[in-house]
């Protein structure tokens, strides 16, 4: 019988949760990839990543690396579920800021119950989204595909709506905000970057200056016509 997520560590739901946020449920991740999404050596992540397969949550071949098997991706799905929940409802109900959820969200997603769980996500309105645009799993492991185009990939003349930003730096995040660049935001591309040099935008009847590291982190689609 398979272990249930209550009855692994919460070590073991990390390693989990890191291989799905590397795209592990759709192709092996390397060693190396996952040691350095961890912070960690690649023999410590070779030696969780045994135990785990040992489990059933997860597939090793020595050569292309680790992949979550179906039970593994449900109980990383559940991790991500909860956490993007939590930060929901730290943002709308307890008044916290985009870039102060993620580290209270990953110690919570670890004990909160299913049941804590439902009445969040009722509380919520059935939230799809997180703050910072990134798709909360359904019950039923589905989830919402997002773009994965950056900004800085975008052609001068375009118009696009920030979808989704990166939030694994709070620093980041408060400049992003303080440039008005969150998800919904629609951009003008006025200049590409040459030489790393900034992105030039129009934003709200604006003309601003995105530093290349900034549109790196930043998620778009295309502005539909009828929005123009």
């Amino acid at each position: 019988m398979l272990p249930v997520r209550s009855a692994l560590t919460r070590s073991q739901q990390d390693y989990l949760k890191a291989l799905y946020l590397l795209h592990g449920d759709q192709r092996p991740v390397p060693t190396r990839d996952l040691a350095q999404r961890l912070g960690i050596s690649s023999p410590s992540v070779s030696e969780m990543v045994a135990r785990l397969n040992a489990q059933g949550l997860v597939e090793h071949d020595r050569y292309r690396g680790q992949q979550l098997t179906r039970e593994g991706r449900k109980v990383a799905l559940e991790l991500v579920r909860h956490h993007r929940l939590l930060e929901m409802f730290l943002v709308q109900v307890l008044g916290y800021s985009w870039d102060e959820v993620h580290e209270e969200a990953e110690r919570l997603e670890h004990v909160i119950s299913e049941t804590m769980e439902a009445r969040i996500f009722e509380l919520l309105g059935r939230p799809e989204l997180d703050p910072h645009g990134h798709a909360i799993p359904s019950l039923t492991g589905k989830v919402r595909p997002l773009s994965e185009r950056v900004l800085s990939d975008c052609r001068k003349g375009e118009r696009v709506v920030v979808q989704g930003v990166s939030d694994d730096d709070p620093a980041r995040l408060r400049e992003l905000e303080r440039r008005r660049l969150t998800p919904g935001t629609r951009i003008e591309i006025l200049t590409t970057s040459e030489f790393d040099s900034p992105i030039e935008c129009r934003i709200k009847g604006s003309r601003v200056s995105i530093p290349l590291g900034l549109a790196r982190a930043i998620y778009v689609e295309r502005e539909p016509e009828r929005a123009r």
